[in-house]
């Protein structure tokens, strides 16, 4: 397994652990809380996305990690994709902070979920023919429309707000995060042409 996402996967999983006997004031301090709640600090920005509210949330959020963050890192490398991760678990932090000041929502978020969205659009965007068979419905697709269904399914549960609990626009930040690094890469729209 490459690093980073070795590396990635044990912190997220070393942490759940260490959340199950830590005082819950530190999980407080940790998860991203909204800007209303007076619980807010600038570190929440990062900390949320190695928390986890239970061991399905760890499990599923950690083999979408090793899943498509190992192909990811064997194409470029560690480096390039820590910049990319990194980005992703902003832009979903970003998206949830101004959902939530909009809503009025208190409830905090944890979780790699926006990270791992943006997991999910780079590996469509490099691998777009890869054939991916989700576990509901195990029909193979490529990777491009599975991520394209996913997408809309989150925005559509996110807009009627069904589902409830479940950071949606946290995702949709994950997703527009990982294809702004890309677009930004590849000097295309809304950037200029890269400079050769």
């Amino acid at each position: 397994m490459p690093p980073l996402t070795q590396a990635l996967l044990i912190a997220n999983v070393a942490m759940f652990f260490l959340m199950q006997v830590a005082p819950p004031a530190l999980i407080g301090w940790l998860a991203l809380w909204p800007l209303s709640s007076g619980l807010f600090m600038p570190w929440q920005v990062v900390t949320y996305a190695f928390l986890h509210g239970g061991l399905a949330h760890l499990a599923f959020n950690m083999f979408g990690l090793w899943m498509f963050g190992a192909e990811l890192e064997r194409v470029w490398g560690s480096r390039r994709l820590a910049v990319f991760y990194t980005v992703s678990v902003l832009t979903a932090a970003g998206a949830q902070l101004i959902v939530t000041s909009v809503l009025g929502s208190h409830a905090p978020t944890v979780g790699a979920s926006g990270g791992l969205f943006g997991l999910l659009i780079g590996f469509a965007m490099v691998f777009p023919r890869r054939t991916i068979t989700p576990l509901i419905p195990p029909i193979p697709m490529p990777a491009w429309l599975f991520v394209a269904l996913y997408g809309f399914i989150e925005l559509s549960l996110g807009v009627t707000g069904s589902a409830s609990g479940v950071a949606h626009f946290a995702h949709l930040g994950g997703l527009l995060g990982g294809w702004l690094v890309i677009q930004y890469w590849r000097g295309r729209p809304p950037f200029g042409r890269r400079l050769r």
